[in-house]
């Protein structure tokens, strides 16, 4: 598999705040990602859950399903547990062809909570890796034998947000789980996500290409704002809008191969979906070009 650029659905509709581009129907999301070049959607709260339903919802457009995010709570019960949970959303992504998971710790999680600042978001005890980790590696070795590689996603508001919990996770895990760089949690989290291409190359199965509008970023941590807030406020936006170096990004990921998703959750009334999409498409392409990969 070469690489393929795909799209997640958030700049046209959010998942956790679905009154952001509720109106917006499925099928305008898949045209104009089409329109704007994407071959591949990861799933969003709009899309069909059962296999036929979604193969003919995607169809018109050609386009493949690339992933979608599942909510663990590994962190309050065992892999067994979590497996059965996990298994309609595994069994879908399956017949679906798709071959990676995107796959957070979300139990404890304020992501979603506007209410909370990001200042409050959990923590985990140095005491407490090795056997979230154990859970994890475990998870990862079901579903790999099964033809689908966990790729977790680190994401502020949650226990896997900062460099060293980046770190501390990559520690603690077998090498049956993988990460997914996504540059713009990266970036927020205080990482350089160069830095963190060149140190995990050979466990990245999946990135998500976000930019940052530095001015919006720096007033979240000054003024303590939440997730949801700052999203609201343009935290995020595509490649080339922003601080994000993609360029420096993509050269220390040699020889990758499978999806870059530009995921850039926005208010679609701040940032019409469209525009975003052929602007973020058209500067990644030129930034894998530049890095060699395309």
């Amino acid at each position: 598999m070469t690489i393929r650029i795909g799209a997640n659905p958030i700049g046209w509709s959010n998942d956790d705040m679905p009154e952001l581009g509720g109106e917006t129907p499925l099928e305008v999301c898949l045209a104009e990602a089409k329109e704007a070049g994407f071959e591949g959607m990861e799933l969003g709260n709009k899309f069909p859950r059962q296999p036929e339903a979604l193969k003919k919802a995607l169809a018109p457009f050609d386009m493949a399903c690339v992933s979608g995010w599942y909510s663990a709570e590994l962190l309050m019960r065992d892999a067994d547990a979590e497996m059965k949970a996990l298994r309609p959303h595994l069994d879908l992504l399956k017949s679906m062809g798709s071959n990676v998971l995107v796959f957070a710790e979300t139990s404890n999680a304020i992501h979603g909570d506007r209410s909370k600042p990001l200042s409050q978001r959990p923590v985990m005890k140095d005491g407490d890796w090795a056997e979230f980790g154990r859970r994890i590696t475990q998870v990862a070795e079901r579903t790999l034998q099964e033809g689908v590689r966990v790729v977790y996603h680190h994401h502020m508001g949650t226990i896997v947000e900062s460099e060293a919990d980046i770190d501390a996770f990559m520690r603690s895990t077998g090498e049956a789980v993988h990460l997914l760089l996504d540059t713009g949690h990266a970036t927020w989290g205080g990482a350089d996500p160069a830095a963190l291409a060149r140190r995990y190359r050979s466990r990245i199965s999946h990135v998500h290409t976000k930019d940052v509008r530095k001015s919006v970023m720096e007033r979240s941590r000054a003024e303590g704002w939440s997730f949801l807030d700052s999203v609201i406020e343009g935290v995020y936006t595509v490649p080339g809008d922003g601080i994000v170096d993609f360029v420096s990004v993509f050269k220390e990921l040699p020889g990758y191969s499978g999806w870059v998703v530009i995921e850039a959750e926005q208010d679609p009334k701040k940032a019409h979906p469209l525009t975003y999409a052929k602007m973020g498409y058209a500067n990644l392409t030129r930034y894998l070009k530049e890095a060699g990969l395309r």
